[in-house]
């Protein structure tokens, strides 16, 4: 809960403010009562028409007043709230952003989209409620009991004694919250990560006809919250009828000695009167307390799932190159005797070693799961290796600063994604891209001619994910968006497997008369799209099983030699 107060720092002076416009209504609030008691025992026997009026006023000025009071604070409290919860919901949000990919799997997507939507609004929903009700409920308690002890003090008592099993039985349910509220959010987390896979797979489970099996799937996941959701609503559902049901003994017990004291002259009808409306206001403002106390365990949940997250620290920090010597070498990459597991039981690569001279070209090519990804992934830092070393320029990517290191790639990753923007924006992704360097950069992808087609042309506006246009298409424009800024390494991760052979073959060519000077990593599943590399790595369950040119390839790697002549019939295809 400590990270809920460094976040309302900044607002302290105005919910201050809030606070002592606050304690003032409430202050008027205590006194309504007492002024009708007064009214009742010394004005009314007066018969004074016009006494009695101007004491009414002075009760309907306490309750504007009140009334004012209330609604000034309450927007200050909203104000407040909303500035809370939008300066942690960003930082949250910028947080996931710059994790690094290792933690990003440790937390998982779904969980950290559920921290930032359903955890922040927990949190935002009790700062909310304890500046609106956090001073006031308290006050109208505390202030209660007091004037009620002066008014009469054994039926206060009375009262008073009902109070500790309330607090007993708040505290002990409350405590229990914690616990469910965070299990009630992790089921949550649960459920939206079905939600997100169904929706990036909708396509795939209309075509295979599983949207049975999907509801399925997905009403396991639903029922699972429900139940966690009932049993935690339960638990915390017994604190108001529990403590209704204490409240109206009290009551019962205060009628019942209001009566004899009033049959034996010991009080008058007007304190009781007076006093029954204190009472009114203890028990509402036990409610509120009761509903704080609700509201604090939820929030005690998420912020402390919200804590985790920005708590979490950098595991990827700039190395000193005291620590990671730079090396002269006349190779762009270098990656030497590299080994990685991305849950370090088992390496998923295992002694990676092989150079690319600048402007040069690297081809990644083997089965499913070779680790070929696995490779950029290193490359770009995404995550450190194991053991060994990747270099670039000599130097090692650990000690290079990370905006540094980003501006040297363009890349095309396998599941890149396109927003709903128009084609040019989104190949400008943001940066200071004049619209010439766009078109050029989608003439060099082969993009041009399909863009220039759309009556808008480069403003045509695409769907979110890019699904109003073709898969081939979908793959030029991030491509294109990976040369626009023409990067010193361009990596294409699998990002041609949607194009036909000559597209392919003439995007290829485009790269080697526009690219020069750019070194360019491409990953694929097709023997013709890495065959003019000069570098071609192949890989098999993380190890190296053939490394060299096309040629080269095709004499003494059997794996090489019948991938390609399976897709090809060993031809060259142009």
């Amino acid at each position: 809960m400590n990270i809920m107060f460094s976040y309302l720092r900044p607002s302290y002076g105005r919910m201050s403010v809030g606070i002592a416009i606050k304690i003032l209504g409430t202050l008027v609030e205590l006194i309504l009562p007492y002024i009708l008691s007064h009214i009742l025992k010394n004005v009314v026997v007066k018969e004074d028409v016009g006494l009695i009026v101007l004491w009414g006023a002075v009760m309907i000025l306490c309750a504007g007043g009140a009334l004012w009071c209330n609604i000034i604070a309450n927007r200050i409290a909203a104000r407040v709230a909303c500035d809370f919860s939008l300066s942690m919901r960003q930082d949250l949000f910028d947080k996931s952003i710059r994790i690094s990919a290792a933690q990003t799997d440790a937390i998982t997507l779904p969980s950290l989209e559920s921290r930032i939507t359903t955890d922040t609004y927990n949190v935002h929903s009790f700062v909310s409620m304890m500046l609106r009700m956090g001073i006031r409920a308290p006050m109208l308690l505390i202030g209660g009991i007091a004037i009620t002890l002066l008014m009469d003090s054994y039926l206060a008592l009375a009262m008073i004694a009902i109070l500790p099993f309330i607090f007993v039985t708040v505290y002990f349910i409350s405590k229990k919250g914690v616990p469910l509220y965070t299990k009630v959010q992790r089921s949550v987390d649960k459920m939206i990560r079905i939600v997100r896979e169904d929706v990036q797979g909708i396509r795939v489970i209309k075509a295979l006809s599983k949207s049975d099996y999907e509801h399925r799937r997905y009403d396991a996941a639903n029922k699972v919250l429900i139940g966690d959701e009932k049993w935690a609503g339960i638990v915390m559902g017994i604190v108001n009828p529990v403590m209704t049901l204490l409240m109206n003994v009290g009551i019962v017990a205060v009628v019942a000695l209001s009566a004899s004291r009033v049959a034996n002259h010991l009080s008058d009808p007007e304190t009781v009167i007076a006093f029954m409306q204190y009472f009114t206001l203890i028990s509402m403002a036990m409610m509120s307390v009761t509903r704080i106390f609700v509201m604090q365990t939820k929030c005690a949940a998420s912020a402390k799932r919200i804590g985790e997250v920005l708590a979490v620290g950098e595991d990827m920090a700039q190395q000193s190159e005291k620590t990671f010597p730079r090396t002269e070498s006349d190779a762009h990459i270098v990656f030497d005797h590299v080994s990685f597991s991305y849950k370090g039981a088992g390496n998923d690569l295992t002694d990676i070693s092989f150079s690319v001279p600048r402007g040069g070209s690297l081809g990644i090519i083997g089965a499913t799961g070779s680790g070929k990804s696995t490779v950029v992934r290193l490359l770009q830092r995404f995550y450190d290796v194991g053991s060994g070393s990747v270099r670039i320029n000599g130097r090692d990517v650990r000690t290079i600063p990370r905006e540094e290191l980003s501006s040297m790639f363009g890349a095309a990753m396998q599941n890149d994604f396109l927003y709903s923007d128009t084609i040019e924006e989104n190949i400008r992704f943001g940066r200071m891209l004049s619209h010439e360097q766009i078109v050029e950069a989608a003439k060099t992808a082969q993009a041009d001619d399909f863009i220039t087609a759309f009556p808008e042309g480069y403003g045509h506006v695409l769907s979110q994910k890019g699904t109003n246009v073709s898969g081939g298409q979908k793959q030029r424009i991030l491509i294109a968006r990976a040369l626009a800024a023409h990067p010193d390494i361009l990596v294409l991760d699998d990002s041609s497997s949607a194009l036909d052979y000559k597209t392919d073959a003439c995007l290829r060519r485009a790269l080697a008369e526009q690219m020069k000077g750019t070194t360019i990593v491409t990953v694929a599943q097709r023997v013709s799209s890495v065959k003019d590399c000069d570098v071609i790595l192949v890989l098999e369950e993380g190890h190296i099983i053939g490394l060299g040119s096309h040629e080269e390839l095709m004499k003494h790697c059997s794996e090489y030699r019948e991938i390609s002549e399976s897709q090809m019939g060993g031809a060259l295809v142009e």
